[in-house]
């Protein structure tokens, strides 16, 4: 009879242990029902714009930037932002090297790739539910034709960018050609990442000379007159290192919520759901934020334009200020907490993220500033 009743108590335990974990899919976690990536309907900005050409809008063809200009325009992505890869990698790789970089151009949303003289511009274009979209825009004055390649998602979906479609930013070391070099040295970059290692196969300028980093100054054969601007600004590389590995974190935090949510209640206690809602909070928090050791840039129009688009509180205050100095951002709680990615998250990942943010936020600024701009954080 003893025998019975631990068996009994072993199996309702055994069972109680399976209600709470998320059963194990065979796929892929972009495969899963509750995401399906490669199909599910998407509401991206690059998609939304290629929707509305397909119906008859237009975008301007002008000269040997082509729809560059007319790109940026529509999706509010501002020129100031360009930054200048020169390394060979990406689908257009061929056409990239020290003497015609590939420029970048980005806001929170829309990562735009040009390169002149290439067939393609490239988009790296984030939905809050579904991830980053990959597509391109062919040069071609006749007719503006968008495409979504799946040859992007070969490097784009990995553990690199955590298991999910996102953007993958690399310090990555070249022969004199751009060729990529890892055997000596290559680094996924985000905000922890020491300065001493960022940038490799990137030109950098606005940054003060006595900052040790991987990257190059323009090489002088570039012909500057073809990019919109001659510059690849320090603090956007800083930007753009910290809100790639930001946008990944949250899609992995939907998806794992959408999937959990398909097998029961989401338990963000334990699991990969305690780990991914962790790790998401203390990026957001700045934990383990590489230190500057003196102050990086010189005058930055791309710092100007940036900090111009922030939600501000009563006082003037953003959590778009940049600092510079002793650390990229001023305050204490990324940007990225405003970004369509993170309102999209569901609803019990969102209050399980706004909770773990208030026992752990400190900083008496960065409170103000979420009190007065950010609804429902409280």
């Amino acid at each position: 009879m003893r025998a019975t009743v631990v068996l009994v108590v072993w199996l309702s335990a055994v069972a109680a242990l399976v209600a709470q974990t998320r059963a194990v899919f065979p796929g892929t976690l972009d495969q899963h029902p509750a995401i399906d990536y490669k199909n599910a309907p998407a509401s991206d900005p690059a998609g939304q714009l290629q929707r509305l050409v397909d119906g008859g809008a237009t975008l301007s063809f002008e000269g040997e930037q082509g729809y560059l200009r007319a790109l940026l325009t529509r999706l509010n992505v501002p020129v100031e932002s360009q930054i200048l890869v020169f390394s060979k990698t990406g689908i257009q790789h061929p056409f990239t090297g020290p003497e015609n970089p590939r420029a970048l151009y980005f806001n929170d949303r829309v990562v735009v790739g040009y390169i002149p003289g290439a067939p393609l511009i490239e988009m790296a274009s984030h939905d809050p539910r579904q991830g980053v979209m990959f597509r391109t825009l062919a040069q071609d004055a006749s007719r503006a034709s968008f495409a979504r390649p799946d040859r992007c998602i070969s490097c784009h979906l990995s553990s690199n960018s955590l298991d999910v479609p996102g953007m993958l930013v690399r310090s990555m070391s070249t022969a004199a050609d751009g060729r990529p070099m890892p055997q000596d040295g290559s680094f996924v970059i985000d905000q922890r990442s020491p300065i001493e290692q960022r940038w490799a196969g990137w030109f950098v300028t606005n940054v003060r000379p006595e900052i040790k980093h991987l990257g190059k100054t323009v090489d002088a054969r570039v012909d500057r007159s073809l990019y919109p601007r001659a510059t690849s600004d320090v603090a956007a590389l800083l930007v753009f290192d910290h809100q790639g590995h930001a946008v990944n974190l949250l899609t992995r935090l939907g998806w794992e919520t959408r999937a959990a949510a398909s097998d029961g209640t989401p338990d963000f206690t334990k699991g990969d759901l305690a780990d991914i809602l962790n790790e998401a909070v203390n990026y957001f928090l700045f934990a383990d934020e590489a230190v500057l050791e003196s102050p990086l840039a010189d005058v930055s129009p791309f710092a100007s334009a940036f900090e111009a688009a922030g939600v501000r509180d009563g006082k003037g205050r953003s959590l778009r200020d940049l600092d510079l100095k002793t650390r990229v951002f001023r305050y204490r709680c990324s940007y990225m907490i405003y970004s369509p990615a993170f309102d999209a998250l569901p609803d019990d990942a969102r209050a399980a993220f706004f909770s773990r943010l208030r026992a752990r936020v400190t900083d008496r600024d960065t409170i103000d500033i979420l009190d007065a701009t950010k609804a429902g954080w409280r």
